[in-house]
C-alpha cells in the first residue's frame, strides 16, 4: 500500500491539465482508462504535428526536381582591359572594351542525372517522421504504468472499505449480544463501551480510506479528463489470458527505425558523390556582351547547353563518413540490447512476484477460513459469557486482517500481471 502511495505521488509531476471535465462515467474499466489517458494527454497533439511536418517536408523535397531559376547581376570596374593594336595603315579599328562592365541575367537549369537522390531524400524524411512518431508512442506508452498504479490503488482501497464494512457489521453483532447480556444482568457496561469504541475506530478507518480513494480518483480524473467521485464504480479486470516474456515494446521499433535511418543516410552520401549533368538556358543583358566582347554597348544575349559538375570533395571524407555511420548503427544496437536486457530483468522479477502472490493467496484462503470459524465460535462464546469483549475484538480484528491480506495479495497479483503485460508490450 505504501509503495502504491509513493508511486501515485510521483504521478502528480506528470498530470495533464484539462480545461474542463467530462460527465462522470457509469463504470470504468482498465482499458477505458488507457484509452482516455492517451487521448487527453497533451503530448498526444504532437502526432498530428508530426504528420503535418512530414507532408510539408516531402512536398518541398519533391519540388527539388523542378526546373531551378536564378537571377544574378554584377557591376564592376577593372584597372585594365584587353586591347588589340593593329598595324598602321589599316582603315579599320577594333573598339576598346570599357573598364566599367555590367551584367544582369537569369538562368533556368534542369537536372538530367538525379540518380534517385530526390527519392532517397523523401525516404529519409519519411523515416525521420516514423522515428518521431515511435518516440511519441514510447512516451505515451509510459502512461499505462501510471494508470495501473492509480487504478489498482483504487481497487485496493475499495476492497479495504468492503472489509471494513464487514468488520463494522461483526462489531454491531457483538454490541447487540453484549446489550442483551447486560439486560439479563450477566455482563457489564464496560464491555459494551469497548465494542462501541472499536466501532468508532472502525468508522475512522472508513473516513481515512475514503479520503485516500478520493485522492486516487482525483488524480486519475485529471489523467482521463473525467469527473470521478466516490460513486464511480471501477470494474476489476480479469487476469490476462496468458503472460509471455516476448517483448513487443514501441521502443524496439524506434531502435529499428533509427538503424534504418543511418543506412538510408549512408546511401544518400554515396549517390551525392556521383557526377551531375544539368541542361541550362541563360539570358540577359551585358556590357560588354558576354558572347561578343567586341560589342561595347549594353545589349541582350542568351546561351544554352549542358553543364557537367563533379565535386570530388565528398570522396575525401566518404570512407570516414561510412565508418561514422557504422559506429552510429552499432550504438543504436547497443542501446537496443541494453533495453532488452533491462526489460528482461524486470519481467523476471515480475514473474517471481506473480508466483509469490499466487502462493500467498492459497494460504490466505486457509487463514481466512480458520479465522472466520474462530470468529463465529467467539460470537457464541461472547453470547454465553465464556469470553470477554476484548477476546471477541481480537478475533474480529484477526479475521479482518486475514481478509485484508487476501484482498491486498489479490490486487497485488493483478497489478503484477498487468505490469508484466505492460512491461512486455503485449
Amino acid at each position: 500500500m505504501i509503495k502504491v502511495l509513493k508511486l501515485t505521488g510521483l504521478c502528480l509531476l506528470f498530470l495533464p491539465r484539462g480545461k474542463s471535465l467530462a460527465q462522470p462515467p457509469q463504470g470504468l474499466t482498465l482499458e477505458q482508462c488507457y484509452q482516455l489517458a492517451e487521448a487527453n494527454y497533451p503530448l498526444t497533439r504532437q502526432r498530428a504535428l508530426i504528420e503535418k511536418t512530414k507532408e510539408y517536408t516531402l512536398d518541398n523535397i519533391r519540388k527539388g526536381i523542378y526546373p531551378q531559376f536564378a537571377v544574378s547581376g554584377t557591376a564592376t570596374y577593372q584597372s585594365d582591359v584587353t586591347k588589340i593594336s593593329l598595324p598602321p595603315g589599316l582603315n579599320f579599328s577594333i573598339p576598346a572594351v570599357s573598364k566599367d562592365q555590367y551584367k544582369l541575367y537569369g538562368e533556368v537549369s534542369q537536372t538530367l542525372t538525379d540518380f534517385g537522390i530526390n527519392k532517397q531524400k523523401r525516404t529519409i524524411s519519411a523515416t525521420d517522421a516514423q522515428v518521431q512518431e515511435e518516440n511519441l508512442n514510447t512516451e505515451l506508452y509510459k502512461l499505462k504504468d501510471r494508470v495501473n498504479q492509480l487504478f489498482f490503488g483504487i481497487l485496493l482501497v475499495d476492497g479495504q472499505l468492503r472489509q471494513n464494512a464487514l468488520s463494522a457489521a461483526d462489531i454491531k453483532t457483538g454490541i447487540a449480544k453484549i446489550q442483551a447480556a447486560i439486560d439479563n444482568g450477566t455482563d457489564f457496561k464496560s464491555s459494551l463501551n469497548k465494542l462501541k469504541a472499536e466501532l468508532l475506530v472502525n468508522g475512522q478507518r472508513t473516513i481515512d480510506l475514503k479520503a485516500t480513494r478520493k485522492a486516487y480518483t482525483d488524480m486519475l480524473g485529471l489523467f482521463l479528463n473525467s469527473a470521478i467521485d466516490e460513486n464511480t464504480p471501477f470494474i476489476t479486470p480479469a487476469p490476462p489470458a496468458a503472460t509471455t516474456d516476448s517483448i513487443n515494446r514501441p521502443e524496439l521499433k524506434a531502435f529499428d527505425l533509427q538503424t534504418r535511418q543511418y543506412i538510408e543516410q549512408q546511401r544518400l552520401t554515396r549517390i551525392n558523390n556521383y557526377p551531375q549533368l544539368n541542361a541550362f538556358f541563360q539570358g540577359g543583358l551585358g556590357k560588354p556582351n558576354p558572347v561578343n566582347f567586341l560589342s561595347s554597348q549594353l545589349s541582350g544575349y542568351y546561351l544554352t547547353g549542358l553543364r557537367l559538375t563533379w565535386n570530388f570533395g565528398g570522396l575525401y571524407t566518404y570512407h570516414k563518413d561510412k565508418l561514422i555511420n557504422k559506429n552510429n548503427q552499432e550504438m543504436v544496437q547497443a542501446q537496443r540490447n541494453t533495453f532488452l536486457f533491462n526489460t528482461s530483468m524486470t519481467l523476471r522479477q515480475q514473474n517471481a512476484d506473480m508466483v509469490r502472490y499466487q502462493q500467498l493467496i492459497q494460504s490466505d484462503d486457509e487463514i481466512v477460513s480458520l479465522r472466520d470459524s474462530i470468529k463465529q465460535t467467539s460470537a457464541v462464546q461472547l453470547q454465553n459469557g465464556v469470553i470477554t469483549a476484548n477476546d471477541y475484538l481480537l478475533d474480529i480484528n484477526a479475521e479482518a486482517q486475514a481478509r485484508q491480506d487476501r484482498n491486498l495479495h489479490e490486487v497485488q497479483l493483478l497489478l503484477s500481471q498487468y505490469n508484466h503485460k505492460t512491461t512486455a508490450g503485449n
